[in-house]
């Protein structure tokens, strides 16, 4: 047999080399800024084609109802020629009667009006369907234009191990200079970041390593006296989990000094002496301005600006930082920074008008307080947690210097409360209202407002509006005695709910007893205008009044039968019944007789205004009035 011929060896195939462009970072940045601008245009246009469904809804209801009154209207007229064609039969006319009246000018114009509406039908389904078109189109055009702003961040993006190299040096010097043996390990270091990101924590990072080597690794004798290796160890290890980046620092050292800690906290003037000092109270002392344990001062240490530079820049940034220490075993620094500062997702927040957004990596939770315990809270300044752990608690609207109390009375049993985490720091903050979180365009705030306490950022609603993007705990750390003197306690309005709570519980009481309940007064709105009573009807639901409609004196009366108002506000030019009909059969009426009328209505002749007063209106007010005078009126009636 022949022996089969020996296999070839394989051909290594060499990848294509990738074209690589060189590309001014200004550039990149400003097609980011531009991709930007276009997403917050889409967000107008969807708005803005949100806004014409809704009226598209309406003019289908409009037609509609046009469909019926002109229905109505032929009924009317058909009606009419048959009874003209009767008496043409009774006069013994020789014309037939058909050759009159099909053709009478009320016939011609219904069935105009029949083709119009038809026609306006027509404009309105071609015009829902564009909408339903629109509404496609721009569905595909958000999404390209995320897929857009994507790829253009990702050409931001590099790994951390560019930064690498520096870092090892870093570490090999600070060893060096104190005479120590130290390892570095980086995990992770093929995970991306923005490039602005990486520059601008650099320094603090190198100041975390020296801080390690100089504080948390011991002398190699030392370290072998306690049985550990004489090299100590330092690990960073990365981690990205949806738009965030972790940066864990560690290391085997002592961990945090909390003795020594504490005889600096309290040569500082930070703590009494009496203060116990434990290992959550000792991370939150070191990142304090100035604070430094160091016996000397030396390019390593001991210039008192290390820590507080992390915690600025991770601040300024819009992350956080956590610190943990075992006494003898060592420390970890993590921090917790965006992927990314051209795009971030914040929670926007309401106090009264005024709306600011806060980074959602710094929000913790949101809770719903009970009333006694939101009292409770204001008026110890701090809250309790389920964990028995107090935070303080202030009203996010002293945080901002916008009011000193809430005024909002729409939160019913409870009232919201973020719980704000960032640098180690927790805060609860009390707002009128959540409005939800977003995904928002950052700009950049320039260098007048680079150096404002707490401001992370700004961006551009789709509205249009200005929103301000906070990190409330640096505010309060440099403001906050200015804050809690602005906010003064317990909320007015705090006061008016929990009064309304007792009325609640009053009328479940009365409800079980089978006494009587008592409802807000009740209006009657009685108006052939769909515009007016709209109008009107938000108004009085505004200030807490029940509210009933009808579209003229007939459906009035026949409401009337259900239910008592407390005030009638009637037109006097109404269809089927007019105003003054409707106030003659109140009055004539034993049971209605007593109920307040209030005319309303541009006849303003005399004759008009003395004959509404003579059959018995209380009130006689003509179109336009104002909305205080109106209200004055009703609440002489229902206060009394």
């Amino acid at each position: 047999a022949t022996a089969p011929a020996p296999l070839a060896a394989p051909t290594a195939v060499r990848a294509a080399p990738q074209s690589v462009v060189r590309v001014r970072t200004q550039l990149l940045d400003r097609l980011v800024n531009d991709a930007g601008e276009v997403m917050i245009t889409r967000s107008r246009l969807d708005a803005r084609v949100g806004q014409l469904r809704n009226l598209l809804g309406e003019l289908s209801g409009n037609l509609e109802r046009l469909r019926y009154q002109l229905r109505d209207m032929e009924v009317q007229a058909e009606s009419q020629m048959q009874s003209r064609q009767q008496l043409t039969k009774d006069s013994g006319s020789d014309f037939d009667p058909l050759e009159f009246d099909r053709f009478t000018r009320v016939q011609e114009l219904t069935r105009m009006l029949a083709e119009s509406v038809n026609d306006v039908a027509t404009v309105q389904r071609n015009l829902q369907r564009e909408v339903t078109g629109a509404e496609d189109e721009l569905l595909i055009q958000a999404r390209l234009s995320r897929e857009l702003q994507r790829d253009l961040l990702r050409t931001r993006m590099v790994e951390f191990d560019s930064i690498a190299e520096r870092l090892y040096a870093v570490v090999r010097q600070a060893a060096k200079d104190t005479g120590k043996q130290v390892k570095l390990e980086v995990l992770g270091g093929t995970i991306e970041m923005d490039r602005g990101i990486l520059e601008r924590m650099t320094p603090a990072f190198e100041h975390l390593l020296r801080n390690c080597v100089a504080h948390g690794i011991e002398a190699p004798a030392q370290r072998q006296a306690l049985g550990k290796p004489s090299a100590g160890n330092i690990s960073i290890r990365m981690q990205q989990s949806g738009n965030e980046v972790s940066v864990r620092f560690s290391d085997d050292g002592a961990g945090l000094n909390l003795e020594r800690i504490r005889a600096k906290a309290i040569e500082n003037g930070l703590i009494d002496a009496t203060t116990e000092v434990n290992a959550a109270r000792a991370a939150q002392l070191i990142f304090m301005p100035g604070f430094s344990t160091a016996e000397q001062v030396s390019g390593i240490s001991g210039r008192g600006v290390g820590m507080d530079v992390v915690r600025s820049e991770v601040l300024a940034l819009g992350g956080r930082i956590e610190t943990s220490t075992e006494p003898g075993q060592g420390s970890v620094f993590e921090l917790v920074l965006p992927l990314t500062t051209a795009m971030t997702q914040v929670v926007m927040l309401r106090m009264g008008d005024f709306v600011v957004g806060v980074p959602a990596s710094l929000v913790e939770v949101v809770r719903r307080l009970p009333l006694p315990e939101l009292e409770a809270a204001y008026q110890s300044g701090t809250l309790v947690q389920a964990d028995g752990s107090q935070l303080p608690f202030l009203w996010a609207g002293a945080v901002w210097s916008q009011s000193p109390r809430s005024t909002d009375s729409t939160g019913g049993k409870t009232r919201p409360v973020i719980i704000i985490n960032s640098a180690s720091q927790r805060l609860a903050l009390h707002v009128d209202e959540v409005l939800g979180s977003q995904e928002v365009v950052v700009k950049n705030l320039g260098v007048q407002l680079a150096r404002l306490p707490g401001l992370a950022g700004m961006s551009l609603l789709p509205s249009g509006a200005v929103v301000l993007i906070y990190n409330p705990v640096a505010l309060v750390a440099v403001h906050g005695e200015k804050i809690r003197a602005l906010g003064q306690g317990l909320p007015a309005i705090l006061d008016d709910a929990q009064a309304k709570l007792l009325r609640q519980q009053s009328a479940a009481q009365d409800v079980q007893a089978g006494r009587p309940v008592v409802q807000a007064p009740l209006i009657m709105v009685v108006d052939d205008s769909i515009t007016v009573r709209r109008v009107t009807q938000r108004l009085l639901q505004r200030e807490g009044f029940r509210v009933s409609t009808a579209v003229d004196g007939l459906q009035a009366l026949e409401k009337l039968q259900d239910e008592l108002p407390d005030v009638i506000l009637s037109d006097i030019e109404m269809p089927r019944m007019d105003g003054f009909d409707l106030l003659r059969n109140i009055r004539s009426s034993e049971r209605l007789k007593d109920l307040p009328v209030i005319m309303i209505t541009s006849r303003m002749a005399t004759k008009h205004r003395d004959l509404a007063m003579a059959l018995g209106a209380n009130h006689y007010l003509g179109k336009p009035y104002g909305d205080e005078q109106l209200l004055g009126i009703i609440h002489s009636y229902t206060d009394a």
